[in-house]
């Protein structure tokens, strides 16, 4: 048994992570911006069914500021830091979002080589390895890296791999014998344990309440966040995955289109408002010139990108569930939570 602090316990993964290190043993604990978020962790944990749920341990550090992380670190074996900054719209300034994430990343590694931690697992993201290159047909691998000064390259995107690069410096230069590992996830889907989720579910909330009324021609990666929790926690341990990165995905991209047939054809009647039809690429283009929300869509539209998971597979026997299934979960979770109606 080991003693794990990960960070971020509110989130969408984070819960997820805590409840699969919780059945495989370990000691937990984890961190809060604020404590008096411990009651929604635990609820969440009790969602997940997760075995002595009580046994987990709080204690309030922020990203955005020092204090907290000394204390966390203490005795811990491994780190998940799994938390990290996600706007809900755009920021004025990318910095808004890139200092905090590479910053904050650099304060828990920090906190975790002081305290003799044997191993640290950042969540990372795609967004770090396939992004800039304009059109292209390759794979992305985990050899890959974003172009910064490339095209659709979003301050998120840029706060992702900027945060990224920063730690395997860090690790180079100041690591003091600390290991690394990164773990880069696609768009996360799978069953939410409350109302904390990823941007990537609200794409199934849009489309089971009618919101989304025409499919739009974007295509997107993903993987369920129960493997994305999984493939954590076998990096966390085994002794290749020391200094590597993992692309976590199901395999090829799936369309909204597709995403929609799928949800009617395993929901029925729950999944009636979810699209029926195709939205045009050019009609959407002349609609986000009067809709910002739109207007960040347009740099996806028709754009399929691909990337590999054979390492993570081979190195990790790793074994992701597919696409329909993480996204009829996701969809089958925000029925029975009653979360439709937000």
């Amino acid at each position: 048994m080991a003693h794990v602090l990960v960070t971020g316990g509110t989130g969408f993964l984070g819960s997820q992570a805590i409840a699969r290190l919780l059945a495989s043993g370990h000691k937990v604990m984890t961190t809060l911006r604020s404590l008096k978020r411990q009651p929604d962790v635990e609820k969440m944990l009790s969602v997940a069914e997760a075995p002595e749920w009580e046994r987990v341990s709080y204690v309030e550090a922020d990203l955005a500021s020092g204090a907290g992380w000394d204390r966390a670190a203490a005795g811990a074996d491994y780190v998940l830091h799994i938390a990290s900054p996600f706007p809900n719209s755009r920021p004025k300034d990318e910095n808004e979002l890139i200092v905090p994430a590479r910053d904050g990343a650099l304060r828990v590694l920090r906190a975790a080589r002081d305290a003799a931690v044997r191993r640290v697992v950042l969540t990372s993201s795609s967004a770090a390895v396939g992004y800039g290159h304009g059109p292209t047909d390759r794979v992305f691998t985990e050899a890959d890296w974003t172009n910064l000064d490339g095209p659709g390259v979003t301050p998120y995107v840029k706060s992702k791999a900027v945060a990224e690069r920063a730690a395997w410096d860090f690790i180079a230069a100041e690591g003091n014998g600390l290991e690394l590992t990164t773990i880069n996830p696609v768009g996360m889907f799978g069953p939410v344990l409350g109302s904390d989720y990823s941007s990537s579910i609200r794409i199934i909330h849009a489309m089971l309440t009618g919101a989304m009324r025409a499919a739009p021609p974007i295509w997107t990666n993903t993987v369920d966040v129960r493997d994305v929790a999984d493939l954590h926690i076998k990096a966390m341990t085994s002794p290749a995955a020391a200094g590597q990165r993992y692309l976590a995905l199901a395999g090829e991209p799936i369309s909204f289109e597709q995403i929609a047939l799928a949800l009617r054809s395993q929901l029925g009647e729950a999944a009636a408002k979810a699209p029926t039809r195709s939205a045009p690429a050019w009609l959407l283009r002349l609609l986000s010139t009067a809709s910002p929300q739109l207007r960040e869509t347009v740099p996806q539209l028709g754009v399929v990108r691909r990337a590999g998971n054979a390492k993570a597979r081979a190195e990790l026997d790793w074994a992701p569930r597919s696409n329909e299934e993480s996204v009829v979960a996701s969809a089958r979770s925000l029925v029975r939570l009653g979360l439709l109606a937000d």
